[in-house]
Formats: C-alpha cells, sequence, structure tokens
C-alpha cells in the first residue's frame, strides 16, 4: 500500500517545504514544474503548466501515481504580476488564471480518478484571496477564484470520502515574495508591523499546515489562515 503526493511548483518556497514534509512521513512525492524539486526521491516530470498541451505529458505522471491507498493532491504553482485595474491587460490575467487556476480544474480532472477514499485536494490560495490591495491585480482576482474552486469541489465531491482545504498564507519568506518586494527593507518593516507576531511565515510552517489539511476530513471545504495573525485596524 503506497501514499502519493502530487504538487505543482515544488521547486522553491511553499512547494520544496511541502514536498520535504510529506517524503519525511513516508509519501512518494510527485512534482510537477518547470524546474525539478531538490529533495532526494522526489519524481520530477519537466511540465509547463503554461503550454496549452501540457495534458499530454502527463501518461507519465499517471504511471508513476499507479493506485495509491492515498492520493494527496496539492495545487501550490501560482504566478503573480504587478498590474491595477487600470493598466492589467487581457492577456495577462487570462495568464495568471491560466496557472493559478485552470490548470487545477484539469489536473483535478486527470487525478480524481485515481483518488480512493481518505485522498484530499489542497488548494494554495492567500490572504489575498480573501482581500485586495493595489498593484496585485490578476493574483488577487486569481486567488478569490482559488477559495471558490475549492468550494465547488468540496460539494462536488460529497460522498466521495475525498476531502479539500485552501490554505491562506500570509507574507511568507519565499523568492517570489522577494521579486514582489525588492529589496527595500522599509517594506518590509511595514509589513511586519501589521503582522501580530512580527515577522514573516516561514515556507516550512506553510508546508506543516498543508500537511494537517490533507490529514484531516473534519475541515472538508475550510478556508485555513495561515498568517501568523494580522493586528486589525
Amino acid at each position: 500500500m503506497s501514499k502519493v503526493m502530487v504538487i505543482t511548483g515544488a521547486s522553491k518556497g511553499i512547494g520544496l517545504a511541502t514536498a520535504t514534509r510529506f517524503s519525511q512521513s513516508g509519501f512518494q512525492v510527485v512534482n510537477i514544474s518547470r524546474s525539478p524539486c531538490a529533495v532526494d526521491g522526489v519524481l520530477n516530470h519537466a511540465i509547463d503548466l503554461l503550454d496549452p498541451n501540457w495534458p499530454t505529458k502527463m501518461p507519465a505522471v499517471l504511471n508513476h501515481i499507479g493506485q495509491p491507498e492515498q492520493l494527496v493532491l496539492v495545487h501550490n504553482a501560482a504566478m503573480m504580476t504587478k498590474e491595477t485595474v487600470q493598466s492589467i491587460e487581457a492577456d495577462t490575467l487570462r495568464q495568471v488564471l491560466e496557472l493559478n487556476v485552470v490548470a487545477a480544474a484539469q489536473l483535478n480532472a486527470l487525478l480524481i480518478p485515481f483518488m480512493k477514499k481518505g485522498s484530499s485536494i489542497v488548494y494554495i490560495s492567500s490572504t489575498l484571496g480573501m482581500k485586495a490591495v493595489a498593484n496585485t491585480h490578476a493574483y488577487v482576482v486569481s486567488k478569490h477564484a482559488v477559495i471558490g474552486q475549492m468550494r465547488a469541489s468540496c460539494q462536488d465531491l460529497a460522498g466521495s470520502m475525498i476531502h479539500t482545504a485552501a490554505i491562506c498564507p500570509g507574507f511568507t519568506e519565499t523568492e517570489m515574495l522577494s521579486e514582489h518586494l525588492g529589496a527595500n527593507p522599509e517594506i518590509y518593516e511595514q509589513i511586519t508591523a501589521g503582522i501580530a507576531h512580527r515577522r514573516l511565515a516561514q515556507p516550512s510552517e506553510i508546508a506543516e499546515t498543508i500537511w494537517f489539511a490533507s490529514q484531516n476530513p473534519v475541515i472538508n471545504g475550510a478556508v485555513i489562515d495561515a498568517n501568523l495573525g494580522q493586528i486589525e485596524t
């Protein structure tokens, strides 16, 4: 009997930490991303989810999955761009939605047939899936959609004993955040001033939350904040 975790975007950040966490717990980890995951034992599949033909490469992934006792699917891959409602171009919004939302729907269709009772689908949304900030228009729209997608999945899977959850990380110390915010220390000071713990979350902390959600069906359909507490103003 085997346990398998399929994750998108496990080459760095939250994805890398999640691959590490599941691997340490005896799961065979299968990573779908353009770049490989460096964790020992991970089966990497170099698939670009923005390539319209990526599903044609999935037979190799399905062969690695086999017929596991438990299959966990973690929708982690995401794109963050900078734009406003005034400046956003349609192609940018399409591309962000394609990776952050549409690819997850396609993967669900491919992998749910392999899921037995006790399997789970964990969506990685964001605190920006429930609120918004300026200059991140497409990302905010897509992460709101991720939560809706998780809730719809929960309803569609009723009776299957497959559970779902959406994890909403707050500001987490990842490459994506660094690229988006730049190296200005004043920006980080402003951010951490609004966090109750006065620091950024670590990818390993988010990975632990993903692990919990994947193993506990009682939270089926839940949206889980993972942000160290936000100071309300």
